[in-house]
């Protein structure tokens, strides 16, 4: 449906008339006086209807177009808005970790609790969608991005990683494997994040929206100092 201004229009012959030949182009159309206009119930071409009336002192005038208001700047989350989920889980894994404890709170032990936790949940949110972790992960991955595997077994060897820490089994070799995973997988991280790649940190699965940023570098080299630490002591 489409309305026009119609000029010229002074009493109620004029609608007649002007309805009359109105009529012969816009089926249906409804002509009316205050305010002069016409209504047409179909698609119609302005200068159709600016035809039909030429030669008389009535004219067609298309409806002005009314932009809308352009719409506000998008404001950007904030740091906090923006890691407030990530920040969350690792504060909840640092608590568990150290009321596992007790009152007896020993660093190197909280240290253990923490990477359990740490790995148990982070796993989780992995295998969730474990086909969306692995695409994720490909983008910024080494190894994931030259054998897809890779991204697929991940998750597994984050939970068997978990399931080690908070059983204590084979201490320098849990470690070791995490120091070697860990640190394989900061230095993808890091070649992002120093490239500037706009990309997703699959860190949390796919669950989350998280940009891949300094973040990621903390909590990847942190797990390697942390296993390393436990090497050496």
């Amino acid at each position: 449906m489409s309305t026009f201004e119609i000029t010229g229009m002074t009493c109620g012959g004029c609608v007649k008339r002007v309805q009359a030949k109105l009529e012969a182009v816009a089926p249906g159309v409804q002509v009316q006086l205050k305010p002069p206009q016409a209504t047409v119930p179909g698609p119609t071409d302005v200068k159709t209807l600016q035809a039909e009336l030429a030669g008389s002192h009535y004219g067609v005038i298309a409806p002005a177009v009314v932009e809308p208001p352009p719409a506000p700047p998008a404001i950007a989350p904030s740091w906090f808005a923006t890691y407030r989920p990530l920040l969350l889980i690792l504060a909840y894994i640092l608590g568990a970790s150290l009321l596992v404890q007790g009152a007896q709170v020993h660093g190197m032990e909280t240290m253990r609790y923490f990477m359990a936790g740490f790995f148990l949940v982070f796993s989780f949110f992995k295998l969730l969608d474990v086909r969306a972790f692995a695409d994720a992960y490909a983008g910024y991955d080494l190894l994931a991005r030259r054998w897809r595997p890779w991204g697929s077994l991940y998750p597994y060897v984050e939970l068997a990683l978990g399931v080690a820490y908070l059983a204590n089994f084979a201490p320098l070799w849990t470690n070791t494997v995490t120091l070697v995973v860990m640190g394989f997988s900061a230095i993808g991280v890091i070649g992002a994040v120093l490239g500037k790649r706009a990309i997703r940190c699959a860190c949390l699965g796919t669950v989350f929206q998280l940009p891949m940023s300094t973040v990621t570098i903390i909590e990847d080299v942190g797990m390697v100092l942390m296993a390393a630490a436990a090497l050496w002591l």
